[in-house]
């Protein structure tokens, strides 16, 4: 069994290793003992393209609902509000992504990381699971991209 998962965007490989969990916000979640770390998904990653501004509305510190708006970013594709992917308390953010969110585009399951929080992670999917989601979502997406949508 392979460690990783591939879901083709168009000619374009997205690939999600199976030792994470995902959000349907395009977000990987990894558990660290007793708290969850966040970053983008491949897919996220691919669609934003360039990330060079990253900001967060909330401190460490705070407690957060499930989908409540914690932040925003902005790429060479698109301005986008951040929401977090699980109800939990935030514990710390990337320091090396304030300085330079440029690590998102290059390293993303690793030192791209978003921040690490408390939670209850039930709510993730697994990579398959997060396929499947990804699938039932591409059509639209690629009409979105293609500024199809409302034609």
């Amino acid at each position: 069994m392979s460690d990783e998962l591939t879901f083709m965007m168009g000619e374009f490989e997205a690939v999600f290793p199976t030792d994470r969990k995902y959000a349907s916000n395009h977000m990987w979640g990894q558990q660290r003992g007793d708290h969850w770390r966040f970053g983008f998904t491949a897919y996220a990653v691919r669609l934003l393209q360039d990330v060079y501004f990253l900001e967060w509305d909330v401190e460490a510190g705070r407690e957060l609902r499930d989908r409540q708006q914690m932040g925003a970013i902005e790429s060479k594709k698109a301005e986008s509000d951040l929401f977090s992917p699980l109800h939990g308390t935030v514990l710390k953010f990337n320091g090396v992504l304030m300085d330079d969110p440029s690590h998102i585009n290059v390293d993303k399951y690793t030192d791209g990381w978003l921040f690490d929080m408390t939670g209850d992670g039930s709510g993730l999917m697994a990579a398959d699971d997060y396929i499947v989601h990804l699938n039932s979502v591409w059509e639209i997406t690629q009409k979105t991209i293609k500024g199809q949508l409302n034609q």
